[in-house]
């Protein structure tokens, strides 16, 4: 075993969360050698932000990993200890183009035992299509909001809807928003009291911030 590797194994039963690991920026033979310790405790392997062709070497080493390309994540096992509720998580994504930071949410949230649902393409130009799903996204008990370019949505729901509302700036756009700074600016500028804001991309964060939400109602 590799005695480098200070993975964080107490994180779910101090605080409930499992500790995600962050593949963008490491290696494969250090993401082989962190999955190997998680597992060797019998520990669910959660992985963000790794592409495909580090997914593919960690698929050929664990025949029961299963690679999510449309959310970037990789999974590995199951949770043992998930989260008993019938608390519930909209994630309401703006275009398409968010659709891959809300899948890492929503699987961020499926691992610890929440059920979501996700509404895709209901961002603010085309504001009938969220006024044809708001009676529905009305029935969950959190709402994640991921959009781009200028991030006005999580502001119009808002001003609807009184659940928890977390922000996530989404980077895409033309411009200036390309990165998720509009979005980012904007959604820390909301007339909409009490949003709660993610840092860009933050998928995995706003998940997180769910539960907590959840795990106090």
């Amino acid at each position: 075993m590799n005695k480098d590797i200070n993975f964080d194994f107490g994180r779910q039963n101090r605080i409930g969360i499992i500790e995600a690991i962050w593949g963008e920026h490491k290696n494969v033979d250090q993401l082989k050698k962190i999955c190997e310790k998680v597992l060797y405790k019998n520990e669910l392997v959660f992985i963000t932000r790794i592409n495909f062709d580090k997914a593919k070497l960690i698929l050929e080493t664990y025949k029961n990993a299963k690679f999510y390309s449309e959310a970037s994540c990789l999974i590995i096992g199951k949770t043992l200890k998930k989260l008993t509720t019938n608390k519930k998580v909209a994630i309401v994504a703006g275009g398409t183009s968010d659709l891959s930071v809300s899948l890492e949410a929503k699987l961020a949230l499926e691992v610890h035992g929440i059920a979501c649902k996700t509404f895709i393409d209901v961002g603010v130009a085309g504001i009938h299509r969220l006024f044809d799903n708001l009676e529905d996204i009305n029935k969950f008990d959190v709402i994640i909001v991921c959009a781009g370019m200028e991030g006005a949505l999580a502001t119009v729901l808002g001003g609807l809807l009184p659940q928890p509302i977390i922000a996530v700036p989404v980077s895409v756009g033309y411009g200036v928003s390309k990165d998720g700074f509009a979005a980012l600016n904007s959604m820390l500028s909301s007339c909409a009291p009490g949003i709660s804001v993610m840092n860009i991309d933050n998928g995995y964060g706003a998940a997180m911030a769910a539960l907590r939400i959840i795990k106090n109602f």
